[in-house]
C-alpha cells in the first residue's frame, strides 16, 4: 500500500515537472490611437449630458417616462383582433406547423442546385 502511494506520487511529480514557457509574441503590432473627436467636443457632450439630467446607468432610469405613442388605442386593439387567430395558431401546441403547412404561399419553384450556375434573367 505504501509503495503504491509513493509510486503514484512519483508519477504525478514527473508528470508536472515540465516547465511552462509563457512568452509575449515577438512582433506586437503598433496600433496608434486616433481620436474621432477633439477634447472640446467630448467636454461639450459631457456638459450636455449633465444638463439633460438623465443618467441611463442609474437604477431609477425610466426611458418610457416621456414616451408618447403615435398609434391610438383603438388602432392597436383592432390590429390585435385582426391577428388574433394567426397568433393563436402560431403559438399553439405544434408551434404553428399545421397552420404554416395549410398556408398556401405562392413561391417560385426552386430548380437551382448547389454548384449549378444560375442563369441571368
Amino acid at each position: 500500500m505504501q509503495s503504491r502511494l509513493v509510486l503514484s506520487a512519483a508519477v504525478l511529480a514527473a508528470a508536472f515537472a515540465g516547465s511552462a514557457f509563457a512568452e509575449t509574441p515577438n512582433a506586437v503590432p503598433e496600433a496608434r490611437f486616433t481620436a474621432g473627436k477633439t477634447r472640446a467636443e467630448v467636454q461639450a457632450e459631457l456638459h450636455a449630458f449633465k444638463q439633460a439630467g438623465v443618467n441611463p446607468w442609474s437604477t431609477s432610469y425610466n426611458p418610457l417616462r416621456s414616451f408618447r405613442g403615435a398609434t391610438t388605442r383603438d388602432a392597436v386593439v383592432s390590429a390585435y383582433i385582426a391577428s388574433r387567430d394567426e397568433v393563436r395558431a402560431l403559438t399553439g401546441e405544434d408551434s404553428g406547423s399545421a397552420y404554416l403547412a395549410q398556408a398556401r404561399v405562392p413561391s417560385a419553384p426552386v430548380n437551382v442546385l448547389a454548384g449549378t450556375p444560375q442563369r441571368a434573367q
